[in-house]
């Protein structure tokens, strides 16, 4: 049957469960450790930063949304200490606190490789763009809840819980516009470019164009010496 008989359709939790899978994927490259989410999803009304290390990220585009990450404080500090130690740090060196400076740096810098994984898979496989802008973050150490607004048509907000490999909690809350993407035309996603790959290709591309310009260069010189 065509696509047109049986359209397929990507609605909020198909893109959410895109999301969860970057991720599960990047902190467990990033911290050598198995993740993983909730099977259940719940529907929220509004986005909040919670304690103890809040992140979020806007991005906009083909469609418009929010990511929020609230990490309790000891799965930002298995996160940042795992990180840190595959990246080859002592663990004396290590901050001892979740509100140090530098546990909420290496969050957000874990918050943008998962929204830019995300966001590479959203070009591949719903082929069309979005744009992210700086994480953000907010290290409390209160019970305060801060409401993230965004321009939204139709917000649709879920929330996730994730568990780190030593069983603390976090959670993913994501606000989009209600949208459904419908595939109208049959078509293969793009795999991942694999950088060493390109970096071979850019090599290979580049070593022809170099050999006449060399052949220039000597020639040039002969003609210098009357030859």
């Amino acid at each position: 049957m065509s696509t047109q008989d049986n359209p397929v359709v990507y609605g909020t939790e198909d893109i959410l469960r895109s999301l969860c899978n970057s991720v599960t994927k990047v902190l467990t490259v990033a911290t050598q450790s198995q993740l993983h989410y909730s099977g259940m999803v719940q529907r929220i009304t509004r986005t909040c930063l919670k304690p103890d290390i809040g992140c979020f990220v806007l991005f906009d585009g083909g469609f418009s949304g929010l990511v929020v990450i609230n990490f309790s404080a000891p799965a930002a500090m298995e996160l940042y200490e795992q990180y840190m130690l595959n990246m080859g740090m002592s663990k004396d060196e290590l901050a001892s606190s979740h509100t140090s400076d530098e546990v909420s740096n290496v969050m957000g810098e874990l918050m943008n490789q998962i929204v830019g994984d995300f966001t590479g898979k959203v070009a591949r496989e719903l082929q069309t763009h979005i744009t992210q802008n700086q994480p953000k973050m907010l290290a409390l150490n209160k019970q305060v809840m801060l409401s993230v607004d965004t321009n939204l048509d139709e917000p649709e907000a879920r929330r996730v819980t994730f568990f780190t490999g030593r069983n603390n909690i976090f959670y993913l809350e994501l606000a989009i516009d209600r949208t459904e993407f419908i595939k109208m035309n049959d078509f293969v996603a793009d795999e991942v470019p694999d950088p060493d790959a390109l970096i071979d290709q850019a090599g290979q591309q580049a070593r022809p164009a170099a050999a006449p310009a060399a052949a220039e260069d000597h020639d040039e010189l002969l003609k210098s010496l009357g030859m």
